[in-house]
């Protein structure tokens, strides 16, 4: 697969000479990080990465393990690692973009300098959400409900959830049988975040035990979706934390993705 079936960077920035990764949550496409170019620092690209099974990979199957993920993302996103990077994932893109950084040191392969999750406990705790990939089609669809991000016009549309269906079953298969393995704590710092009505600050705080480096932790205000509905200053945290640890990176004429 090519790789820019699975890169979306929304907007050439000439400018960018640090890359940030984007890993969605389930059901989310590289659309969800369409407006974030407009609230990073200049020297920042977004890079989202669109998983088989929705918008223009639609005709694809959906991936229903995170092995098999991080298997297909690793040939694909190594050539672009020829610059500072970072990782943000949300939700069962936390557990991407955790899997994929440890993947990358096990291959001796360039590190990122900083990961960013948010809206999941740390993956060597267990999920205190009951799992839902294996629920009948109403319990499954109330389940969505619940998590209030899925509007309701969409979740009373059967035909349309017909489609969407398969995709959320496999991701969130994902998220529900992963296995953590126990290694040592990644060298670069971990950044986590939750909304203030979803996950408690004890269950975000033990995203510390997986890094050797500094640690921050920070609830905002929502529920599980409060990435976006307080997208700006969630975006203005990320972008201020990325840049207090990769030396203010210089403008450069070099920022153009090109793998």
């Amino acid at each position: 697969m090519k790789a820019n079936a699975w890169l979306k960077p929304p907007a050439v920035n000439p400018r960018a000479s640090v890359r940030l990764f984007c890993f969605p949550y389930a059901g989310g496409t590289a659309s969800a990080f369409r407006l974030w170019s407009q609230y990073l620092h200049e020297s920042i690209e977004v890079c989202p990465i669109q998983l088989p099974g929705r918008e223009d990979r639609l005709g694809e199957k959906p991936l229903s393990s995170l092995g098999a993920i991080i298997d297909a993302l690793l040939p694909v996103i190594t050539p672009c690692l020829d610059r500072p990077f970072a990782f943000y994932g949300h939700s069962m893109g936390s557990l991407i973009a955790f899997e994929l950084a440890r993947e990358l040191r096990r291959s001796g392969k360039p590190e990122p300098l900083g990961i960013f999750v948010s809206g999941r406990c740390a993956p060597q705790v267990e999920d205190p959400d009951p799992p839902m990939h294996k629920l009948a089609e109403d319990e499954f669809i109330e389940g969505l409900r619940n998590y209030n991000g899925t509007p309701e016009a969409v979740l009373q549309n059967r035909e349309l959830m017909e489609l969407l269906i398969p995709l959320l079953r496999a991701d969130f298969e994902v998220s529900e049988t992963y296995q953590y393995c126990h290694e040592a704590p990644l060298d670069c710092p971990i950044f986590a975040y939750a909304g203030l009505a979803e996950i408690s600050a004890e269950l975000i705080d033990d995203w510390r035990h997986q890094t050797g480096g500094s640690f921050h932790s920070a609830l905002f205000p929502g529920d599980h979706f409060f990435l976006n509905s307080d997208r700006e200053a969630f975006v203005n945290e990320i972008s201020n934390r990325l840049l207090s640890f990769s030396n203010k990176p210089s403008q450069s004429e070099e920022g153009l993705l090109q793998c």
